[in-house]
């Protein structure tokens, strides 16, 4: 049993799959320091020493409810954490996603923070009126500011301060002690010592839009140093297609269908360039793991892609295979001392924007936080 004496801090997450552990991870590490200890719920999924020990939490607690048990009005979830609550002296909560935030908000009386992840989340006309009916007790925060003013215009009578941007971010010295060598990496991965390798790391979705890539990645080809190659890590329903398209495009023999790559992020220095084609990615951690490895980067110029890369890498428009062929081009120029250049200024941009110090700083700043909680 925990004191109740104890100002605390209620994170709880639908679950703890894909990037959504290192989540917890970087809103629990919002606390270091502050005199608030941090209890981490995740409503669904086992419970897992390995999980809760990567959540830089205080307390863990898994209420191990399957999707089907979360499906409809959630009773048996809104029970379990108004338990917990009753027995610690959360100050507030700050719950991800849209299942989470009406578990909170049902089943305790404390103030919530709403962190959304993705474009969409109140399109639906019962979420809007779910929010509306609560927005005494809910604020919401997006991980870029395209998903933030997506949530604005669905949410037009809301103050603005009530709806905020807060960056999703990156443990940059812990990533980068882990980073594998380039020829390690390349041969980790089956790839060329000496190829000039563009990488992309997603689901083979239609979101990721890697069909673009591959007609841009064609289009360039015979402007790229010879051996070139793309290098494509990541599983999914579009598999099939993807390799057919690329045997149409008469570059079967050039690109590397490698996956899904446990730990990828580790490997980024096996490429020269890491090109995202993503359709409206509402931020895109993966551009700040290639930031890490000092890979040069070509993003798609819209969605919260536009924010980490504007200024420190190439964007091209949406679905436009020509200016992404150029981009591509571009980047096979950059000599050695202009590579480092581009590293060290988007080390730069890390450590301003990105990193956990940084985010930590915005956070406490937040209207919607000060409102809230007083930092010791």
């Amino acid at each position: 049993m925990t004191s109740r004496s104890e100002p605390r801090v209620l994170q709880f997450c639908h679950g703890y799959d894909g990037p959504f552990l290192d989540c917890a991870r970087q809103y629990a590490s919002l606390f270091q320091g502050s005199g608030y200890q941090v209890t981490t719920v995740f409503l669904t999924g086992k419970a897992d020493p390995q999980v809760a020990a990567g959540c830089a939490s205080d307390e863990v607690l898994f209420l191990e409810f399957s999707s089907k048990a979360v499906r409809g009005l959630k009773l048996g979830a809104i029970a379990a954490l108004r338990k917990i609550a009753a027995e610690r002296n959360f100050s507030f909560c700050i719950a991800h996603r849209f299942k989470p935030i009406y578990v909170a908000l049902l089943g305790t009386k404390l103030p919530v923070i709403g962190v959304h992840h993705a474009f969409g989340d109140y399109q639906r006309k019962g979420r809007r009126l779910f929010a509306n009916l609560f927005n005494k007790r809910l604020s919401l925060l997006g991980v870029s500011d395209a998903v933030r003013d997506d949530m604005r215009r669905c949410l037009p009578n809301w103050p603005a301060e009530r709806i905020q941007t807060l960056y999703n971010r990156i443990d940059v010295e812990g990533l980068r002690a882990s980073l594998v060598a380039r020829e390690a990496a390349r041969s980790a991965l089956g790839l060329e010592p000496q190829a000039w390798i563009v990488g992309n790391v997603g689901r083979l979705h239609p979101d990721k839009d890697q069909a673009t890539l591959l007609k841009g990645f064609a289009q360039a080809l015979p402007e790229l140093p010879a051996g070139a190659r793309l290098a494509v890590l990541g599983s999914g329903r579009l598999e099939d297609q993807l390799k057919a398209l690329a045997a149409e495009l008469g570059i079967a023999a050039q690109v590397d269908f490698l996956g899904q790559v446990p730990d990828a992020r580790r490997y980024f220095q096996a490429f020269d360039v890491f090109a995202l084609s993503s359709d409206h990615e509402p931020f895109g951690m993966v551009l700040l793991e290639a930031m890490v490895a000092g890979v040069p980067l070509l993003a798609t110029a819209c969605g919260g892609a536009r924010e980490v890369v504007e200024g420190v890498g190439v964007l091209f428009a949406l679905g436009d295979a020509g200016q992404l062929a150029q981009g591509l081009k571009h980047m096979a120029g950059l000599d050695a001392e202009q590579r480092q250049a581009c590293a060290a200024h988007m080390l730069q941009r890390l450590h301003e924007r990105f990193s956990d110090q940084a985010v930590r700083d915005t956070f406490w700043q937040l209207p919607q936080v000060r409102a809230l909680a007083v930092q010791p």
